[in-house]
């Protein structure tokens, strides 16, 4: 088993490409855009060998061009996921057996196929599917993807080589079993990487996985199956449906096979079904893993002696990139009174000029939100923000979904902490600033832990480290990633393991070994080389 442990590819994160003007990988990614656009897809069920056609299907838009239809996929009903179930369960014991330098080397191919032939295809599905800007596809479906599957490979082979230490007349060891069962995979829109890791990292601990993408990222998903299957991984490893999704998950949930559950999305959601599992459990073979990153409403605070250009930089660039709709997104500021003259400005200059429209434009730093939904709860909250007596709309505060769901970067002031945007997640392109007195910095850093159910990820800018080591002391518990004078967003595996806790996720640190070892259930194996045979000990004389 130790075999090869030493010769596994280091893993270095992925170089992030420019798609500068005029550059081969801008025409690339172009092309490849115009090809897709035209190109309707159809995506069936994978279930084993079989991609199933239920003929009951629903339409791919373009959140920025909504009347477009870029493909269509097929919904399951409960029979397909019962299927889908059995194929994991009938594929589990020859993936579970395979040597873990094979299953390696299947997702090592799926990262160089994502950064050679596949990249340009993945990053303009994701732009269209999911209306990312080319940078923000570029450092998810890209970059972000191949770093989870490289290092995770690397983070494996660790984990392997953690071994108990032995004496002269016994030999321990620990052998990481995958779970006795299946895994059930629940991927949200936002990041293609995300969609990609959750069974992925799973599957390499040598579990079989039932995967349900969100219905908001088939597009980029199809490319995801598309990698896999050419990268080698067996038939019946990961099996991918679509559908209802409350349907799908009580159906697995009913399984007396289910062993774990690697989800993002919403906190609702996940409590749900965290309390089903719950309910279920004299049901099930073995207590299943519960591993979830889910909502946040993800702050800033500036310190009076903090850089106000650097603060504003940070509130922009964590506030606006991908319209807002990352889970680690600031949507709450807190700046002192004696800075906000000079940041505010700076604020309203640059959200000014930030170019709205469709991703295949580069000049366009905003792009569409991902559906009607989305687009109507954050209208209505604008909308409430225009009327209200205690808040202010310093910048943008537009809206328009004629064409595509197109909300303008707003920034709202409020005079009270506790308004509903400070509290209320919205994943959108809206951020909340309270304007604090400077001589209550220690009061707001209280205000800023005690607002929220959330603990995901925040910030601090200041240029005095006292001040600083006062909030990362303040703060440890308000967010499970915390930054220090730089935005709340843009964790990169192997640097920076993503998780949060309270309301947030269960905080299992995707990026890092520590999330992979809740897919493996380890086996003490002891073995003694010369045996007792006698029962007595020198105690007794």
């Amino acid at each position: 088993m130790l075999k090869g442990f030493f010769n596994v590819p280091k893993a270095v994160n992925e170089p992030v490409k420019g798609y500068a003007p005029n550059s081969p990988e801008k025409a690339a990614v172009l092309s490849a855009y115009k090809e897709m656009w035209n190109t309707k897809i159809d995506v069936p069920l994978y279930i084993g060998s079989e991609e199933i056609r239920t003929g009951n299907t629903k339409n791919m838009t373009a959140p920025h061009d909504h009347q477009h239809i870029v493909g269509t996929y097929h919904l399951a009903e409960k029979g397909h996921i019962q299927k889908a179930i059995a194929n994991a369960l009938e594929s589990r014991t020859a993936w579970a057996n395979m040597a873990w330098e094979q299953r390696a080397a299947i997702f090592l191919k799926a990262a160089e196929l994502i950064a050679g032939p596949y990249r340009a295809k993945i990053n303009a599905a994701t732009m269209i599917g999911q209306s990312k800007n080319i940078h923000q596809a570029e450092i998810d479906a890209a970059c972000e993807l191949i770093d989870f599957l490289r290092f995770n490979v690397e983070f494996m082979t660790q984990i392997y080589a953690d071994q108990p230490k032995s004496a002269s007349d016994m030999w321990n060891r620990l052998e990481y079993r995958p779970l006795e069962g299946f895994v059930y995979a629940i991927t949200p829109f936002n990041f293609t990487a995300i969609a990609a890791n959750l069974p992925a990292s799973a599957a390499m601990m040598g579990n079989v996985v039932v995967w349900k993408p969100s219905d908001s990222q088939v597009f980029s998903a199809k490319v995801i199956i598309d990698v896999f299957k050419e990268a080698g991984v067996p038939d019946g490893v990961i099996n991918v449906v679509f559908g209802d999704a409350l349907m799908i998950t009580d159906t697995v949930l009913a399984s007396r096979d289910f062993a774990g559950i690697h989800f993002t999305g919403s906190t609702h959601v996940f409590k749900d079904i965290w309390a089903k599992i719950g309910t279920n459990i004299h049901h099930y073979k073995t207590y299943p893993r519960i591993v979830g990153e889910t909502g946040g409403k993800d702050f800033i605070i500036a310190h009076p002696s903090a850089n106000p250009k650097q603060v504003a930089t940070g509130i922009v660039r964590g506030a606006f990139e991908f319209q807002g709709q990352k889970c680690s997104a600031a949507s709450r500021a807190y700046v002192p009174q004696s800075l906000w003259p000079a940041i505010k400005e700076q604020l309203i200059t640059d959200t000014k000029s930030m170019k709205m429209g469709s991703p295949e434009d580069f000049s366009n730093f905003i792009t569409a939100v991902i559906h009607e939904g989305s687009f109507d709860k954050l209208a209505s909250y604008i909308d409430k923000a225009k009327k209200d007596a205690d808040a202010e709309i310093i910048v943008g505060g537009n809206y328009d979904k004629s064409v595509g769901y197109f909300i303008e970067p707003t920034i709202i002031v409020t005079t009270d902490p506790h308004y509903s945007t400070m509290e209320t997640e919205l994943f959108g392109p809206v951020m909340t600033i309270y304007v604090y007195e400077d001589a209550k910095w220690s009061e707001t850093l209280k205000l800023v832990d005690s607002t929220s159910e959330y603990a995901l990820t925040g910030a601090v800018f200041s240029q005095n480290r006292y001040a600083i080591e006062e909030a990362t002391t303040a703060l440890q518990n308000a967010a499970g990633n915390f930054y220090i004078n730089d935005k709340p967003t843009g964790a990169i595996v192997g640097m920076q393991p993503f998780g949060g806790a309270r309301a947030s996720g269960t905080n299992d640190k995707a990026g890092s070994a520590l999330n992979l070892l809740r897919w493996a259930s380890p086996r003490t194996i002891k073995e003694t080389f010369v045996t007792p045979t006698d029962y007595r000990y020198p105690f007794l004389g």
